[in-house]
């Protein structure tokens, strides 16, 4: 019989079987960022679109929270103002109030419940959003995604590049959408209120809430684009080569 393994090695096929990758080229996180930050650049359009779903789901988030921020805060003065008439004149802060508190603060209650779900929604579709967005940007690049694995380019690179785009989309939208809806509750109430508004919020748990806010932001972008990233690494570098979009 013909010993097909003897033949390769004579024909030279021995020298490709016996050669061994000893090392592997990882382009550092700085080139990845770099190419990533370019990809951005280059579409604007698209980023811009998906920060967009960003944008305002976190503007929803930052505009609930500063609501209940605005809110505490002046009751809180109120409270406070009711008990210094009360050691003024003498009487109690059960009879200077107005005796429908413990009604508003359930109907507070029961709206803030509200506005939670409602938060919990727009930010599952802002998820579903990025998705979509990326999995186009996946479909639109084939042939780039095809060329950086033929140059070498391995899957946790691949990864890497499509991560740190949503990364960063996500990140610039929260801090947008984070600025939107604070400015717009807080000249809401100001308006209503009074422009002293701002100095009765407790800006410690304000600032929580915008760390909180730019966290989620960031996490939904990152994990929104898992899936994508995930289908671009998979790509076999001829089947990218040969789409045509």
């Amino acid at each position: 019989m013909i010993d097909i393994k003897r033949l390769a090695k004579m024909g030279g096929g021995g020298a490709a079987e016996e050669l061994h990758i000893q090392r592997q080229i990882v382009l550092p996180w700085s080139e990845a960022f770099r190419i990533s930050i370019r990809n951005v650049t280059l579409r604007l359009g698209r980023a811009v679109i998906t920060a967009a779903g960003v944008i305002l789901g976190i503007a929803f988030f930052s505009s609930v929270c500063t609501s209940k921020v605005i809110q505490d805060g002046l009751a809180a003065s109120e409270a406070l103002q009711i008990q210094a008439l009360a050691a003024a004149t003498g009487g109690t802060s059960e009879e200077l109030g107005s005796g429908s508190a413990a009604a508003d603060i359930q109907e507070r209650k029961a709206q803030q419940a509200r506005q939670l779900w409602l938060v919990i929604m727009s930010l599952l579709v802002c998820g579903v959003g990025i998705t979509n967005s990326m999995l186009m940007s996946v479909t639109e690049r084939f042939q780039e995604i095809g060329t950086m694995k033929c140059l070498g380019a391995l899957d946790v690179f691949i990864v890497r590049l499509f991560l740190i785009e949503a990364a960063t989309i996500g990140v610039l939208g929260s801090v947008v959408g984070l600025i939107l809806g604070h400015l717009a509750m807080l000249l809401i109430f100001s308006l209503k209120e009074g422009f002293s508004t701002a100095a009765k919020m407790d800006w410690s748990v304000m600032l929580i809430y915008l760390a909180i806010g730019l966290a989620i932001g960031t996490v939904i972008s990152l994990v929104a684009a898992v899936p994508p990233a995930m289908r671009a690494a998979r790509m076999r570098p001829a089947v990218a080569l040969q789409s045509e979009i």
